[in-house]
């Protein structure tokens, strides 16, 4: 066990990586627990009021994400200065996106269906910071051999292909597609040759003069969302709360 953590946590740098998610994913539970004791009544938890201004949770997210920065900046990858950024910095991400959907409505949309974007913002995050530290660099080049890597018009033609890839799979409403795609190629590619979502940029645009297409997307659309929406937001429900509207 020992040599595992070394070799794939320690001797990589991974250690302030892997200290900046898991106080980024027990920060935002915490909260999360925290702000439905306050919603419930229990507990000795309250809202912060000075002067009767609520202070949200996104404003000391900001100052520790700042200050974790800073001193990740200053600092290295490596000893005691790069884990305390990596927690500060970690602490500061999970109160900021635990208000994303604040953030992205500029209202005050916690405890409402919007506020669901703040959950999905954290889980896309989880994952996407995850796969990093499992050893997946971004555009999924780092299986090549030695040989392989000497010749970076290979590199180069990859990211360029599986970016477009993903930029498609943006282009046609696939949003989360595209993000994990940028680390999966093939989850990128899929997103890319299916039909877009009827709202999208790619089907405003290129589906209206195709009557047909447009139906097909609908009724795609209608039946996605009708097999996996209900079961994403009993996920979100249960991780954030369920909304009060």
């Amino acid at each position: 066990m020992g040599h595992w953590w070394y070799r794939n946590i320690v001797e990589p740098g991974k250690l302030p990586l892997l200290l900046a998610l898991a106080s980024f994913v027990l920060t935002f539970l915490v909260t999360r627990a925290v702000t439905r004791l306050i919603r419930a009544g229990k507990g000795p938890f309250h809202d912060i009021s000075p002067g009767g201004l609520h202070v949200h949770h996104v404003v000391p997210g900001v100052v520790l994400m700042v200050a974790g920065g800073f001193i990740a900046i200053a600092g290295g990858r490596r000893g005691f200065g790069a884990g305390v950024a990596a927690v500060l910095f970690g602490i500061g991400v999970g109160l900021v996106l635990d208000e994303f959907a604040l953030i992205l409505h500029l209202d005050d949309v916690y405890w409402t269906e919007e506020g669901t974007k703040s959950v999905e913002a954290v889980i896309l995050t989880v994952a996407m910071v995850a796969l990093v530290l499992g050893g997946f660099l971004p555009f999924g080049v780092n299986e090549l051999t030695p040989d392989e890597t000497t010749d970076r018009l290979t590199v180069v033609q990859t990211v360029a292909v599986n970016f477009l890839f993903a930029l498609l799979a943006l282009v046609k409403g696939k949003a989360r597609m595209a993000v994990i795609g940028v680390f999966v190629p093939f989850v990128a590619l899929f997103g890319a040759i299916r039909l877009a979502r009827p709202n999208s940029p790619w089907a405003r645009r290129l589906y209206r003069n195709r009557p047909r297409a447009r139906a097909r997307a609908r009724v795609r659309a209608y039946r996605h969302d009708r097999r996996w929406s209900g079961l994403r937001r009993k996920v979100e429900h249960l991780i954030g709360g369920a909304p009060s509207r």
